[in-house]
């Protein structure tokens, strides 16, 4: 068994899968392309430490996860800690060195840092020489991505390119490439036919509540404030695979008929931001990047610290986002959004200047050369 490209990502968030996902949803016929979640091939034990605590800490900790996500970006390469987590990573994926083998690919690509970590050890080592890639999904790169003896890197930006030379890659090719998205988003859709298939009204301003793939965030709160403010705007929110958090939703559409609608998880999302005007919710690279690629600006919802932190600067620099420490600046800048009508078209404009739809399509020419 043998294939053309093998793409590895980390159910940490579901960013790094959904960047892999439009990676290989873009791949012209007849390219064989195989797509691996390393938590699929690591002990349970591990995948519960790495992955699942990943979202508990987040959600319920968040400052916590900064802290961790600046020491973490300071650490020295060769200290002592550092070693140690590789060791351990390096110990619980040793299955996933026996997939790659079976799979036997022509080439690799990595759309988070576990992977790449663990096949640039082994192209330094010799053990491997399969051309291997790697993906930053975020607009900004930690020390975790970092790796000499990798093929090279496609990224989000020129900063990110930046930055990874500044660091330390050797002479690692590097191409900005936009963080890939679904091929779905490079079609322009028509905002009124989406809107009514929502049951929206497409006459009037419709605000996109987003809350990742995992439904984080408290988007009841946020629709019960923007629900209050006057006027006859609408809520489409997206509650994802959080099955409470979209009852919560429900029974609050039940007080408010016809101007909050709430959705679940949808494997069309860009017929959502096709309805909106602007996406209210928290910046995640690939919710960053599909709210640019169809010119949506966003207004930024107290990020997590870390790499939340550095999308939303990347948004604000551009001009393309708002951005709210907590509930009451939310409400304050929404009814700025709503009362001026000039700053919404202004903002559309810059996150459609900064959007790579065609990016997913772009990596694979690259990697394939």
């Amino acid at each position: 068994m043998s294939c053309d490209i093998l793409l590895l990502s980390v159910s940490a968030g579901a960013g790094h899968i959904r960047a892999a996902e439009a990676i290989r949803s873009s791949a012209p016929a007849g390219l064989t392309v195989e797509h691996l979640d390393v938590m699929d091939v690591v002990p349970r034990l591990f995948k519960r430490l790495y992955a699942d605590s990943y979202l508990k800490l987040i959600n319920r900790h968040p400052a916590f996860w900064g802290y961790l996500y600046h020491a973490s970006d300071r650490s020295k390469p060769d200290g002592m800690m550092t070693r140690l987590r590789e060791a351990l990573e390096r110990l619980n994926t040793r299955k996933l060195m026996e997939r790659i083998r079976e799979l036997a690919p022509r080439i690799i690509v990595c759309t988070h840092f576990l992977p790449a970590q663990l096949l640039s050890r082994l192209r330094r080592l010799g053990q491997i020489s399969t051309p291997t890639w790697v993906v930053v999904t975020d607009f900004d790169v930690h020390l975790l991505w970092v790796h000499e003896g990798l093929s090279g890197y496609c990224v989000a930006s020129d900063e990110v390119a930046w930055r990874l030379r500044e660091r330390g890659i050797g002479n690692t090719p590097v191409h900005v490439t936009g963080i890939p998205i679904d091929p779905a988003f490079r079609a322009p859709l028509d905002r009124a036919a989406c809107a009514r298939a929502q049951g929206l009204d497409p006459a009037k301003r419709i605000i996109l509540l987003m809350s990742g793939g995992h439904g984080v965030g408290n988007l009841a709160e946020i629709a019960t404030r923007i629900l209050a403010i006057p006027g006859d705007h609408q809520i489409l929110a997206m509650a994802g695979r959080n099955a409470e958090l979209l009852e919560q939703l429900t029974a609050l559409a039940g007080s408010h008929p016809g101007r909050l609608v709430p959705a679940g998880f949808t494997r069309e999302p860009e017929r959502l931001l096709a309805c909106a005007d602007v996406a209210v919710g928290k910046p995640g690279g690939l919710s960053t990047s599909e709210c640019l690629a169809v010119g949506l600006p966003m207004l930024i919802v107290s990020p997590i610290p870390g790499q939340e932190e550095r999308n939303s600067d990347h948004l604000l620099e551009h001009g393309a986002a708002l951005k709210a420490h907590d509930a009451a600046g939310l409400e304050h800048r929404v009814r700025r959004l709503l009362s001026e009508p000039d700053l919404l078209p202004r903002l559309a404009a810059n996150a459609r200047a900064c959007g790579r739809p065609g990016a997913a399509a772009d990596v694979l020419k690259i990697v394939l050369g």
